[in-house]
């Protein structure tokens, strides 16, 4: 204890020496194992007042932002042009320059409203890079399924879409109808999977009058890969003036429904294959219960 006591009892010495030693440029670490300072409170009052040297401070990602914002801000810009600049936040830039003198206001209303529509549109551009990153990762996730997995999310996808018997009407047909490529893609896949030929299949487009119905009929013919016999007539949707449809334009292209014929069989084995789905996620849930309140 004596020894300890007297290595510090200097105090005003010790420090002079950590103080020149952190003026040179050494770090905290450098002064402590070169005066052997094995206290760090000690160590704090050593150097207290003295600034730590620029190659000791870890910079932040965003600190050149941050300057960059400072100097625009000086030149007299608002937040809104700063965030055109920069791309980044108003509440970000509000943190980096609030200290700063306001700039005089100079502009109309219409040039003030025209920053502002092109701050918002880089926040949109910027969201909507987000939002494909996002499914761009979820879809990578994905990844190859399996046999099984095709099946059950085939199976899922007709009893959401296609078809049923009903208690009143028995009518056990396969018959799918959807507007998504994507969704006509997949069950086209399951139908596959679960055995059904080609020349089993029947397609019918479904399309209001007022659209591109040849149009329609080619891409849906080029998607589905199927001969022109295996279609039937176009339906085609009578226009009523009174309603305001949104599903115009060129992506406009109708429903398309997928029959397959003589499909009894392969119809209860979807219904039947649906209950087991059921039971089996009733099972599931009851078992994560169980397991969340554990």
């Amino acid at each position: 204890m004596t020894e300890t006591t007297s290595k510090y009892a200097d105090f005003e010495g010790l420090r002079a020496q950590a103080v020149a030693l952190r003026r040179e440029g050494l770090s905290r670490r450098q002064i402590r194992d070169r005066l052997h300072v094995d206290n760090n409170d000690l160590l704090n009052r050593l150097l207290q007042g003295e600034p730590a040297p620029e190659w000791t401070k870890r910079p932040r990602a965003k600190d050149d932002v941050r300057a960059k914002a400072r100097e625009l801000r000086l030149q007299g810009m608002t937040y809104d042009q700063i965030q055109v600049e920069l791309g980044c936040s108003k509440s970000s830039i509000s943190l980096w320059v609030r200290d700063l003198p306001k700039p005089e206001h100079s502009r109309t209303r219409e040039e003030s409203s025209a920053i502002g529509r092109r701050g918002w549109e880089a926040t949109l551009q910027r969201r909507d890079a987000e939002r494909r990153a996002q499914k761009q990762k979820a879809s990578d996730e994905v990844g190859t399924m399996t046999d099984r997995e095709l099946f059950l999310l085939g199976v899922g996808l007709y009893w959401a879409e296609g078809s049923k018997s009903k208690p009143y009407r028995t009518q056990e047909r396969v018959t799918f109808v959807n507007s998504d490529p994507g969704m006509i893609k997949v069950f086209l896949a399951w139908l596959r999977l679960v055995g059904v030929d080609d020349e089993h299949l029947r397609f019918h487009v479904l399309i209001h009058e007022t659209a591109d119905v040849a149009g329609a009929e080619r891409f849906w013919a080029e998607l589905t890969g199927a001969e022109s016999a295996a279609f039937g007539k176009t339906s085609l949707k009578k226009h009523s003036p009174k309603t305001n449809r949104k599903n115009v334009g060129d992506n406009y292209r109708g429903c398309l429904a997928v029959r397959v014929l003589k499909g009894a069989e392969l119809y209860r084995r979807i219904e039947g294959s649906w209950y087991g789905i059921v039971l089996g996620a009733d099972t599931a849930n009851r078992r994560n219960v169980r397991f969340d309140r554990d």
